[in-house]
């Protein structure tokens, strides 16, 4: 998993006040495996987590991590958005983006994209030529954020972001190494602009290692594990590959990795997610995410009637070998 990496020692240290509460842990749950776009395995992070604690969150899948050989790498083929924002995050690998608004660019390792659907857009995420045929590591996370209701019909617009522009901090030992992807911790913001106030991290804990992270208390949080093992919160609860925690009543998260990993990985890496609720009614179908049903239904004829822009004359395909 290279990500951005960095000599912990020359990183600022994150400081929990003396007086601060470790949020505890409200449920673990276990990611089902599924299949995406043109067959990409993934793993849906939120299955089986009441949508009161996921909000301001949609939807959120770790895509691989897989190995693929020469010519099996796929990505999504072209397809509608409107109503929300998608966050994506690629730790191996990298993907072409294109979409309806003039948006676009590559995905490299570390690096992030951010699209506002807004009102709606087209667009496409696919492997490179090159990296279909030569095949290799793929792994990233997607993550849908909802748009408040008074702004679901705003401009598309586009964010390409890069792993370098992350703002990067260490535990109190550093032992950790904590990228602000998006929002702010303790004072460090990352480059992800949002309509919707959040946080997006992805941690990195050395064997044994332990982090306490300071976390807004108006904010939920929830703790994905990408690889590895550890315990979380102030009761040392157990959590691993695939599973994600619900962490609630506190200001800061406390994680630690265990001292011995499994023979792939070398770290206990989270995907580290929080923001303020909207407690807004959401209806969802497909790639679609309104308020209403009536709003869903005006998205499809929308989207049936060309509304959502069209695919541009250059436009990026997948490639097949």
């Amino acid at each position: 998993m290279p990500a951005i990496t960095a000599d912990t020692l020359t990183l600022p240290r994150l400081v929990v006040a003396p007086d601060s509460k470790a949020r505890k842990v409200k449920m673990i749950t276990s990611a089902p495996q599924a299949y995406e776009g043109e067959g990409f395995p993934v793993r849906r992070a939120f299955a089986g987590i009441p949508t009161a604690d996921l909000d301001p969150f949609i939807l959120m899948d770790q895509m691989g991590e897989v190995e693929y050989l020469p010519g099996e790498p796929k990505g999504t083929p072209w397809h509608p958005h409107r109503g929300f924002e998608t966050f994506t995050y690629l730790m191996d690998g990298r993907f072409l983006h294109q979409d309806s608004h003039g948006g676009g660019g590559i995905i490299n390792e570390g690096g992030t994209q951010y699209m506002t659907a807004g009102d709606g857009i087209l667009h496409i995420e696919t492997p490179p030529e090159d990296l279909v045929m030569s095949g290799g590591i793929f792994h990233g996370v997607q993550l849908w954020i909802n748009l408040p209701k008074a702004k679901k019909r705003i401009e598309p617009a586009y964010q390409d972001l890069q792993g370098l522009d992350s703002a990067l901090v260490t535990s109190s030992d550093g032992g950790a190494l904590v990228r602000v992807l998006a929002g702010n911790i303790d004072g460090h913001s990352g480059p992800g602009i949002s309509h919707t106030p959040i946080t997006i991290t992805h941690i990195s804990l050395a064997p044994g290692a332990r982090v306490e992270i300071p976390w807004r208390a108006d904010f939920n949080a929830l703790a994905y594990v990408l690889n590895g093992a550890g315990n979380i919160g102030p009761a040392n609860q157990p959590i691993q590959t695939g599973q994600m925690a619900v962490l609630v009543d506190g200001d800061h998260i406390r994680i630690q990795a265990d001292q011995i990993q499994d023979a792939r990985h070398d770290a206990l890496d989270i995907f580290l997610i929080g923001g303020i609720a909207l407690r807004e009614q959401v209806f969802q179908y497909g790639p679609f995410v309104m308020s209403t049903r009536e709003e869903v239904m005006q998205a499809m004829e929308d989207y049936q009637k060309g509304r959502f822009g069209h695919i541009p004359v250059d436009a990026i395909m997948p490639h097949r070998p």
